[in-house]
């Protein structure tokens, strides 16, 4: 800790109400990283339960030139939370409230630190949806995930976090406090700066409130899974899901390493002789649904899968994601470093991108585990590396510089949901143009001319 700056800080904690900037030792280590591999002691972590505690922190930060890393569940797997220069980490998580869920205006208003999954059960019980559903929709928060512009498997039908932001409360480095958008599901005044903030990953200000878009709840669900002898086999099928006019709400792929490492948890030996597994939901009015799965089937049927499953309603479904949800944590069972990397790609290079993954662990000698949403092309690449062995961690490098290259080339994207923090700043020159690179300098700049927000990322 930085003695100097520690004596600062005390004088912030006068302006603060009791226990709203701790300097224990134990808050100060589980507000260092998040899920990724890297992490830094902060000199002090900030709890508010205000927006006028932010703006106080903030303003204070900004008179004395001291760092600021906002924090909101801490499931992030890029690094982005980590206080790469120390400082303050701002953490959302005592800004838990639903505010308001309006079934006549179709919005929902809520504080940062609201966790996904709390928020999803509250609209559902009226009758309501927010579809955004990322796999950590159990633990995240609604202000990580606006940070970030988390997806999810639903995302292929519905969008991704932008496109249920209708306004935020943002807290500047200087620490004025300002809205942005509003509560109609159309505006157009303005600059469309509340989307500014979205995927800004805490560089430009901190989200303390936001006003999200509902769509009233579909009344009916239905899931196929469907185990493939081959990830060609898989591919065709999804081609032909996509060919038949029907749109998923969600589709799902996962290759032949994934599903052994998720034998191997679950005990399943449903998943015996699969080398691909695909995941098709439906939403909508219950005839329609069920009609549309009944052709779905016959057509996989034809391609000769190794097995067909089928659920239907709330229940039935959630037996197929809490396979898909299996697979993360069956892949850190291996007891290898998972490299987690959510690239996209255009949705016609699925095929390709599998094909690829092949020679890429061929190449390296590293084993590579995809699974992820096949529907958008956001497929989480998993280069999975015994670091006991010699030159193993230098091997993964290569074969990461590899994907990334090949990707770009191909017109995808390094990140597709979980953002360039620390884990992909090295790529992101390569990902974007100097000319890009320095807009973002220049709005960066307009916004934060002390680069105090969550500084030493990407910008």
């Amino acid at each position: 800790m930085n003695p100097r700056r520690h004596k600062t800080l005390l004088e912030l904690q006068c302006e603060l109400p009791a226990g709203e900037l701790q300097f224990d030792s134990d808050t100060l280590q589980s507000h260092s990283g998040d899920k990724w591999f890297a992490s830094r002691l902060p000199d002090a972590v900030a709890l508010p339960r205000s927006t006028r505690s932010v703006a106080t922190i903030l303003r204070f930060a900004h008179r004395h030139n001291i760092p600021v890393t906002a924090r909101g569940a801490g499931h992030g797997y890029v690094g982005g939370c980590v206080p790469a220069r120390g400082g303050i980490v701002l953490s959302l998580a005592r800004m838990n409230r639903i505010k308001e869920i309006n079934s006549h205006d179709f919005v929902a208003v809520v504080q940062s630190g609201v966790v996904t999954q709390q928020l999803h059960d509250a609209v559902e019980k009226q009758g309501l949806y927010y579809p955004p559903d990322p796999a950590s929709r159990a633990h995240s928060s609604i202000g990580g995930n606006i940070a970030t512009n988390a997806g999810g498997p639903r995302c292929l039908k519905y969008g991704v976090t932008r496109d249920y932001v209708l306004g935020l409360e943002v807290a500047l480095a200087s620490g004025s406090v300002v809205r942005l958008g509003s509560r109609t599901h159309k505006n157009k005044t303005g600059f469309d700066l509340a989307r500014l903030f979205v995927g800004s990953e805490g560089l430009l200000g901190v989200v303390t409130e936001a006003t999200l878009k509902l769509l009233p709840l579909p009344p009916f669900r239905a899931c196929l899974g469907v185990g493939f002898g081959s990830m060609k086999s898989a591919a065709r099928a999804i081609r032909a899901v996509f060919g038949s006019g029907t749109l998923p709400s969600a589709l799902e792929v996962a290759d032949a390493f994934t599903l052994a490492a998720a034998q191997k948890r679950t005990g399943s030996k449903l998943l015996t002789g699969c080398r691909a597994h695909i995941i098709v939901e439906l939403d909508g009015q219950e005839g329609s649904v069920r009609s549309e799965l009944k052709q779905l089937e016959k057509m996989v049927r034809a391609m000769k899968p190794v097995f067909v499953q089928r659920g239907y309603g709330a229940e039935g479904c959630e037996k197929f994601w809490q396979l898909r949800r299996e697979f993360s944590y069956a892949l850190r069972d291996t007891g290898l470093t998972k490299l987690n990397e959510d690239i996209t790609v255009p949705r016609g290079r699925l095929e390709d991108l599998f094909c690829f993954a092949e020679w890429l662990q061929k190449k390296h000698r590293l084993p590579v585990a995809c699974f992820g949403h096949a529907g958008d092309g956001n497929i989480h690449v998993n280069v999975m590396v015994d670091k006991t062995q010699p030159g193993a961690p230098r091997r993964s490098e290569a074969a990461l510089d590899d994907l990334f290259r090949q990707v770009l080339a191909w017109e995808g994207v390094i990140t597709g949901e979980h953002g360039i923090g620390l884990a992909k700043k090295r790529w992101w020159p390569d990902a974007a143009s100097e000319e890009l690179r320095a807009l973002h300098r220049v709005i960066k700049k307009a916004i934060d001319p002390k680069g105090i927000l969550n500084p030493g990322k990407f910008v």
